[in-house]
């Protein structure tokens, strides 16, 4: 029996309502075009995030221009093919989400935005259980031969002491998967991990939870017959936005913790609060926005149009574009 919303047609697609053998293919395609489109903000982020301060890059345009400059198109795709792994972790995530709030429906509880908060937090701790350790390995290869201000001198940044020069990338990550286990075992590559779930689960959930209640709001205060897709596409850059104000600074410990090996989560949190003071709030702000809303908005772009395009032959008719 469909679930029709606004009493004319199904607003939100449920996990039952689809064929699984169309919408798995399509979600990981859809997935793989957007991360190509924004992996050189997750490097700029990322560098921005573990510099002290500002003494390599002003900005995100600044940091822009000087990897392009140094490094050229590749230094903005560092780390990339290691972390398409999260296709897969963003397959148990989505499954994870959307049977979470299926559960939960079934369970009596209506109010999307409290299913959608309780999924995004569940879906978020599966996903990071899988692609922590390929987080670690691609954001050590992100930083690696940066330069790095050191007083008035300038070192380069290569925590693991990797012989990079002249190796492919798959030989760069082998090293860094080879040092990291020689260093700490398997639990070096589940470092941050629980930094990656105090930052990763809140905001997984905040953003889930902020798309349904932007969506409700969208609804009321659009004319009705408003394309459904337009409101979502709007709706998930505004959660996005918003959550990331929310949860900035926890965002930074993670990046801190995985890449400069420094202490536990309070430590991290405690040096970087010395250095930074109330800067951690904006510090790598400016590209986890922008790579936030835009994110959003394409994710959802493509993650929406894969549910109408997998949604079984009896609902057709009650879901609009």
């Amino acid at each position: 029996m469909s679930n029709l919303e606004n009493g004319a047609y199904i607003r939100t697609i449920e996990w039952d309502m689809m064929n699984k053998y169309k919408f798995y293919p399509l979600s990981m395609l859809s997935s793989f075009s957007v991360r190509c489109f924004l992996y050189p903000f997750t490097v700029i982020k990322t560098r921005i995030q573990i510099q002290r301060h500002s003494e390599v890059y002003k900005g995100t345009f600044d940091a822009f221009y000087k990897i392009f400059k140094y490094e050229g198109i590749g230094g903005l795709y560092k780390g990339f093919w290691v972390s398409t792994f999260q296709i897969v972790s963003g397959i148990f995530y989505i499954t994870t989400y959307e049977s979470v709030r299926h559960f939960l429906q079934k369970e009596g509880i209506k109010d999307s935005r409290i299913r959608a908060l309780v999924g995004g937090g569940c879906a978020s701790l599966v996903g990071q259980t899988i692609i922590v350790p390929a987080d670690v390995i691609s954001q050590h290869m992100m930083v690696l031969g940066q330069l790095e201000h050191r007083g008035k001198s300038k070192t380069v940044v290569n925590p693991l002491n990797i012989k990079y020069h002249g190796k492919t990338k798959f030989q760069v990550a082998a090293d860094i998967i080879q040092k990291v286990y020689k260093k700490d075992g398997i639990r070096g590559f589940y470092r941050g991990y629980l930094a990656s779930i105090c930052a990763y689960v809140p905001n997984s959930a905040l953003w889930w939870g902020f798309y349904h209640f932007y969506q409700d709001k969208l609804a009321i205060i659009t004319p009705q017959g408003t394309s459904t897709l337009l409101l979502q596409c709007i709706a998930a850059p505004l959660g996005g936005a918003t959550t990331v104000l929310l949860t900035n600074p926890l965002d930074i410990v993670r990046a801190r913790l995985q890449v400069q090996r420094a202490g536990g989560f309070g430590h991290t949190f405690r040096v970087l609060w010395a250095e930074e003071q109330i800067g951690i709030f904006t510090k790598g702000l400016s590209p986890r926005m922008f790579q936030s809303c835009i994110f959003s908005f394409m994710i959802i772009l493509g993650y929406e149009s894969v549910k109408r395009f997998s949604i079984s032959d009896e609902y057709k008719e009650d879901v609009k574009w």
